[in-house]
């Protein structure tokens, strides 16, 4: 996939008089990637008001680099070019002894890169609805595996191994298999704990496909599920589906939050609901914007986000169901798209 780098620089150098910078030094490596295509784990590229770049990486990195439309140095070369004052550094993604050994005129600034990257083209669409779609494929060729005696590492590492067989990248972010008790945990890291007839089990994981991640979570039960485990299963799918259908442009990101929460709440488990409801995805699993009690700002027209609320009841076991969508003026566009109803395995 072959995007417009250059136009990206340009739109980030119109941000920078405002922030009364004449440059900004970009470290993040996402950001590097988004505004040049470069992925690495040493670069940086400065970006001047009036849209020029040099971009510098190390030598693991320069031919790639060179191979790119935005001119590229060793990393050496770049520090002399910062000793003007005015250049912007990315405050949340530099260390304070870089920013000391670099000089004392750059300027820490708020991120902005970032807010770029909320709003997708429909070339990142894409690679976003193809991580999807490995994800989906992914956890319908495994579900036929999913039985007592297995343990959650085995299932996590089943889930992880047929992603990359169906042509991901990898797997996006270390996947998440919680079973009965450990359902309770809304980041568990899977275990030995073997899965038992009557569990709940949560997998929560996602493909990374050129680089843009999907994210899903599915909850099934191991044979007839009891009664609190439908009650609390049919509840969050509520919950998920109010979240869904106020996912609409304009619309505030705590109030997207709130509908979804008050379904869980009007129930009696609010406190048993204890993250936000979603967040963006993209070249990270975790990207603006956030959707949560305390968030602010309201959603952009072709922003891809999770809702993903869960009830987790400690010492039980618990439930969480997620999707990836994109937000459209018609309504979202569901990405994953494996059923919601509660599986019976």
């Amino acid at each position: 996939m072959t995007f417009d780098y250059r136009a990206r620089r340009a739109r980030l150098a119109e941000l920078l008089p405002a922030r009364e910078v004449h440059a900004l030094l970009v470290t993040s490596p996402v950001n590097v990637r988004y505004l040049t295509g470069l992925a690495s784990s040493n670069a940086a590229v400065l970006v001047r008001a009036d849209g020029t770049a040099m971009l510098a990486t190390d030598n693991r990195y320069i031919e790639a680099a060179r191979g790119l439309e935005v001119p590229a140095v060793e990393v050496a070369d770049v520090a002399g070019r910062l000793a003007a004052p005015g250049v912007g550094i990315e405050a949340a993604n530099m260390s304070v002894a870089a920013f000391r050994r670099l000089g004392e005129g750059l300027v820490p600034l708020d991120p902005v890169v970032e807010l770029l990257r909320v709003v997708k083209d429909d070339g990142e669409l894409d690679l976003i609805r193809t991580a999807c779609a490995i994800t989906d494929q992914a956890f319908a060729d495994v579900c036929g595996a999913i039985a007592p005696g297995m343990t959650e590492r085995e299932l996590a590492r089943l889930l992880d191994h047929r992603m990359t067989e169906l042509g991901a990248d990898k797997p996006g972010f270390d996947t998440i298999v919680a079973a009965g008790e450990n359902g309770a945990i809304p980041h568990h890291a899977p275990t030995s704990r073997e899965l038992r007839a009557g569990d709940l089990v949560t997998m929560d994981f996602g493909a990374r496909y050129q680089g843009y991640h999907a994210d899903m979570t599915r909850t099934v039960s191991l044979g007839e599920p009891a009664g609190w485990q439908r009650e609390v299963y049919d509840l969050v799918a509520r919950a998920q589906r109010a979240g869904r259908h106020a996912l609409t442009p304009g619309a505030e990101a705590r109030e997207v939050d709130a509908a979804a929460r008050q379904v869980v709440e009007d129930a009696g488990h609010g406190a048993h609901f204890r993250h936000g409801l979603g967040h963006g995805v993209g070249l990270a699993i975790h990207e603006e914007p956030f959707l949560g009690p305390a968030r602010t700002g309201r959603l952009e027209d072709r922003v891809p986000i999770t809702v993903e609320p869960g009830v987790y009841l400690p010492g039980r076991g618990g439930v969480r169901i997620e999707d990836t969508l994109v937000t459209r003026g018609g309504g979202p566009e569901l990405f994953t798209k494996t059923t919601k109803e509660l599986l019976v395995l």
